[in-house]
């Protein structure tokens, strides 16, 4: 499957088990902090982990907000999903990438069916499959930032989980809202996917993949 018509994956895919020189950042799942419907705090947990146990692999580390102006994005292979094919409908999504070198890319979704981590292809194209047959208002955009800007910045005081009454909307983590000493709440920033604004970069879906997958040339 190809994500557009400009991007084509190769049909021999690794297989993650099989490749001997690519070693996970992460055990296994069941070790990682995750509360549900808190993806963007997972993943900060995610970089607080790789700074504290392997402080030398941060720097090819990347967090991925996924959203659009309509907040409408459909991702397939998700453990919310209840048909199939596991698809939902987000109003934004965060991943975990983690950029072996100039040919490799591995995708760490805590909220995904898919194997923990997955090679970055093999996840786009079950993931994300393709725009091209979407409405414009389901088209995909992603906000890059380095794991250690997005340590250093990030500030969330969970607002957007809560009623107007004040009550939750899912249980928060156990742990303090994340918070730095010039925010305490910055989420939205990352949300926004306007272009020339906020942390980071954004692209599209096509410029997303030729970011981040490399063919062995």
């Amino acid at each position: 499957m190809s994500v557009n018509a400009q991007v084509q994956f190769p049909k021999n895919e690794n297989n993650l088990k099989g490749d001997k020189s690519t070693k996970p950042l992460f055990p296994k799942p069941a070790d990682c902090s995750y509360v549900s419907c808190y993806c963007e705090e997972n993943v900060w947990k995610l970089c607080q982990d790789v700074s504290i146990r392997i402080p030398g692999e941060l720097d090819r580390c990347f967090v991925v907000f996924i959203s659009n102006p309509c907040r409408t994005v459909p991702l397939w292979k998700q453990r919310a999903g209840r048909e199939e094919d596991r698809l939902v409908i987000w109003d934004y999504h965060v991943i975990f990438l983690y950029a072996l070198d100039s040919k490799s890319c591995l995708v760490y979704d805590l909220d995904s069916e898919l194997p923990f981590p997955t090679f970055f292809h093999k996840y786009v194209t079950e993931t994300f499959r393709t725009d091209q047959v979407l409405k414009s208002d389901f088209h995909r955009f992603f906000r890059v930032v380095s794991a250690k800007q997005f340590l250093q910045h990030f500030a969330s005081d969970r607002r957007h989980m809560k009623r107007p009454d004040g009550t939750w909307i899912k249980p928060p983590p156990a742990y303090p809202a994340i918070c730095t000493s010039t925010s305490t709440h910055n989420l939205d920033e990352y949300i926004n996917m306007d272009t020339g604004t906020g942390p980071g970069q954004v692209f599209n879906l096509t410029d997303f993949v030729q970011r981040f997958y490399k063919i062995e040339k």
